[in-house]
């Protein structure tokens, strides 16, 4: 494997110099590659060197993001270096995200922050555990950085994928902003073939008085998401006592298993409003900002659709049933229809400012609450002869999270302008309550017996510590620690209580870099994190419809130790780098699912040692042929590997599931003129393992992980200073294509903003 990774490095490299002495040598700062022009970001100013500067990353700001067909704010990072976001179809809640080792399904290794304010949700995990996006809109970012693995001491072991840090604009005078748009969506595949639409509203206000800011929106978006289900039963040979069926769609599962396929799940109507307030405040050298954020949200689908039909035309709905000779069963649950209503309210605040002329304070304070979230299922299709109104419900009980913060930073330490410090303490207190119902009618909401309640609540408090030191004009270097005491208490399942626990971690942190005066960057990271586990990991047990979850409360934290080498030739307008990446991490918490009695099974499992090895090139450049061309590239090999895993030795050796070896994105945008420019960009992953045996090796059939290549266009004509109209569309080509679920087919977008 290091051999591979060597090679690979090398070559990287040498191509790097190569096309790096073609270009001219002036050089530009990391923090004026991209300038946001006239926007300013909110607590913006007053604000101290932090310690990013040891981590790899990335910024965004909105030059570099006209090109994308952005509807929710994940569509942002896409393009971004070894980071994947599983966004299934617009509207979906579920856009977990994966940055290099961690994949998208262990969404408690990665981070999202708007202005301070948590939006990552470390309550559950996998498809549930995805960041609260829509909590923030894609129209008021001023500047999107991706932060690459846990070598800051100010953020947790949850780092250990990375960190998305968005800030949004502070209005500097009033503005009203007015954007529509609509997408359609050709969808076929298996026995399903529609076109799909759906639309987005979106309006802010802004305002300047004094040194009081205001910025409200709201943000309504409907869709018709394509089935991401299809159902279908493992053949075998028939006994003669089975329904004779016809309609069936012959071919394999994931695993090339023999089934045939006989549902799917529908369309799934999906309508989400958000609405926004911040409140900002100027006083003297501090800046204090009020975040209110409000989210309903609602998904149906109740049009699952059955293939099959008997000889005398009736759709068969369950059973023993054969075609063309060969036997499967069709489970009546498979037609379940389902409704999900959440509501969500978002607080924060954020206050800095001057202690002294040489110490700044930064204060981060938020507040999560559930105020419903209700899932209700039916026991089959309404269509079926064997419907009744009984269903199971699924609701959330004193389930939010707070968090609270207090940094110190001081670019003098000692009255030495060569040392920096940033030291703080954080607390975190997360609570997740579960409830499943038996009901009469599930659709009416209608809660007839408990039949399950589990939850929990989990702690975390936190102090940190990092010295910068500038040894000369050339060096410097960092020194970090961070100290983690968590909690987890009142877990239960049903009667039964689980033992409160209590553990404490130290993580320490080192980072030493080297620059020329212009051209060279070179830089090498070093850090422990441990992620501990949260509240569905250790409590969370249900029995639903389609599957049972079952928690582990004696889970340890993931023990990891990251190692990261980065060389950097900086170029005019942005430059060419090469990181090598190097995670082992302990006792990694993984989320299984197993078939037990056509019952899927989850629960969460430590493997002892997976270890990931990768390296990544990036290229970006504004201003390539004569100040036309805007560019973003970066190309990312990564070998992940389970090296030990005492409880299933035969894993050994294994590729880490959901964990592409090759990535790569183009992002680029033409200025065709100062009204119009056209652009787009390209998205490639090969293919990957959803299973830790790696048996899962189909390609193209539901349930597998495909390689892809989407192709996307979008163009931007700024008919005056007011009024702005786009086109766009998503994977030209048309690529049909799983990550378990199918990913959206040709996507087409139009869309119209206004200012005034």
């Amino acid at each position: 494997m290091k051999s591979k990774i060597i090679q690979i490095s090398s070559v990287l490299l040498a191509t790097s110099c190569a096309i790096a002495t073609a270009e001219t040598t002036q050089s530009l700062d990391d923090d004026s590659d991209y300038d946001a022009g006239s926007l300013v970001i909110w607590g913006e100013g007053g604000e101290a060197k932090d310690t990013n500067y040891v981590s790899p990353s990335s910024k965004l700001v909105p030059e570099d993001m006209r090109s994308i067909n952005a509807t929710t704010t994940e569509d942002l990072v896409k393009y971004e270096p070894s980071l994947v976001i599983r966004k299934r179809f617009i509207g979906d809640s579920n856009g977990t995200m994966g940055v290099r080792g961690s994949n998208m399904f262990q969404t408690t290794r990665s981070m999202v922050y708007a202005d301070g304010v948590p939006l990552h949700y470390f309550l559950q995990t996998r498809w549930s555990g995805s960041p609260r996006w829509t909590l923030v809109s894609a129209s008021e970012i001023a500047q999107v950085e991706v932060l690459y693995g846990p070598f800051s001491a100010e953020y947790s072991g949850n780092s250990m994928g990375g960190v998305v840090n968005i800030e949004t604009a502070i209005p500097t005078e009033r503005k009203f902003h007015v954007e529509g748009t609509f997408f359609s969506h050709d969808y076929s595949d298996q026995g399903f073939d529609g076109t799909l639409t759906g639309q987005k509203g979106f309006f802010s206000y802004s305002d300047k008085i004094g040194n009081f800011s205001i910025y409200t929106s709201f943000n309504h978006l409907e869709n018709d998401g394509h089935p991401q289900t299809f159902r279908f039963g493992k053949t075998s040979a028939a006994s003669g006592d089975e329904t004779s069926v016809q309609g069936g769609l012959e071919g394999v599962e994931e695993h090339n298993i023999p089934s045939v396929f006989y549902g799917d799940t529908g369309i799934t109507d999906v309508t989400t409003d958000n609405y926004k307030i911040k409140l900002g405040y100027e006083f003297d050298n501090w800046f204090a900002l009020l975040n209110i954020a409000y989210e309903d949200r609602k998904h149906e689908s109740k049009q699952a659709n059955n293939y099959l039909t008997a000889a005398d035309g009736t759709t068969v709905w369950s059973g023993s049933v054969v075609q063309d000779g060969l036997a499967f069963n069709v489970r009546e649950s498979d037609f379940a229809e389902s409704e999900l209503d959440r509501r969500s309210l978002l607080l924060g605040l954020r206050i800095q400012g001057e202690l002294s002329n040489n110490w700044l304070l930064e204060g981060d304070f938020s507040s999560f609450s559930v105020l419903e979230d209700e899932s209700r299922e039916s026991l089959t299709s309404s269509l079926s002869p064997a419907f009744t109104p009984a269903g199971e419900i699924t609701d959330f009980d004193d389930t939010g999270w707070s968090t609270a913060e207090i940094k110190f930073q001081n670019d003098q330490f000692l009255s030495n302008d060569n040392l920096s410090l940033v030291t703080g303490i954080r607390y975190e207190n997360y609570e997740l309550t579960i409830n499943n119902y038996d009901s009469d009618n599930y659709a009416a909401g209608i809660k007839t017996a408990l039949t399950g309640s589990s939850g929990g609540e989990t702690s975390m408090t936190a102090v940190y510590a990092q010295l910068g030191w500038q040894i000369n004009q050339s060096w410097d270097a960092a020194f970090g620690g961070r100290y983690e005491d968590w909690s987890s208490k009142n877990g239960f399942f049903n009667d039964q209580q689980h033992i409160d626990r209590d553990e404490s971690r130290f993580s320490p942190k080192f980072s030493i870099g080297y620059k020329t005066e212009k051209l060279w960057e070179l830089r090498y990271s070093v850090a422990q994190a441990y992620r501990f586990p949260i509240v569905e990991e250790l409590f969370q047990n249900e029995r639903r419809t389609q599957g049972t979850a079952l928690a582990n409360a004696n889970l340890e934290p993931e023990d990891g130790l990251h190692h990261n080498f980065m060389i950097q030739r900086n170029i005019e307008g942005g430059y060419f780098r090469i990181n090598y990446f190097f995670e082992e991490i302990d006792d990694a918490i993984f989320a299984q699912t197993t078939i037990v009695e056509n019952r899927g099974i989850n629960t969460f499992i430590p493997i002892d040692t997976v270890e990931t090895e990768g390296v990544e090139f990036i290229y970006n450049k504004i201003g390539a042929f004569k100040d036309k061309l805007d560019v973003r590239f970066n190309l990312t090999f990564t070998d992940s590997v389970i090296e030990k895993n005492s409880a299933n030795t035969s894993l050994e050796g294994k590729t880490f599931p959901r964990v592409p070896e090759w990535r790569a994105n183009l992002l680029g945008t033409y200025h065709v003129t100062q009204s119009w420019d056209v652009g787009g960009g390209i998205r490639f992953a090969s293919n990957s393992f959803g299973d830790l045996n790696n048996s899962d090796k189909a390609n193209n059939v539901f349930g597998a992980h495909d390689n892809y290549l989407f192709v996307n266009l979008k163009t931007n004509y700024q008919v005056n200073e007011n009024t702005t109209l786009s086109l766009g569309i998503d994977n030209v080509t048309d690529e049909k294509v799983f990550v378990h679920h199918p990913w959206p087919q040709r996507t087409i977008y139009l869309q119209a903003a206004f200012d005034f």
